[in-house]
């Protein structure tokens, strides 16, 4: 399995959605709170314009699309 990390910020009604899929799948994952991390934030504003973030293996998923995140942990 590919590591996840998401990255999130407080009160984001979506990165809380991914949180909870990513559980119900029962998946682990690294939780980043773009708050308290200005690296992974930079990173971030690099690639995508909101949160949350995904960070599967080497590709960039941003927002929470579970289509595109089912596609690349190959889940039907």
């Amino acid at each position: 399995m590919k590591p996840i990390a998401l990255f999130t910020l407080p009160n984001c009604k979506w990165c809380k959605e991914a949180i909870i899929y990513l559980k119900s799948k029962k998946l682990k994952f690294n939780q980043i709170d773009l708050t308290k991390d200005k690296n992974a934030l930079r990173d971030c504003q690099k690639r995508c314009s909101g949160a949350p973030v995904f960070l599967i293996g080497n590709n960039w998923i941003c927002g929470f699309d579970k289509e595109k995140l089912n596609k690349e942990l190959g889940i039907k």
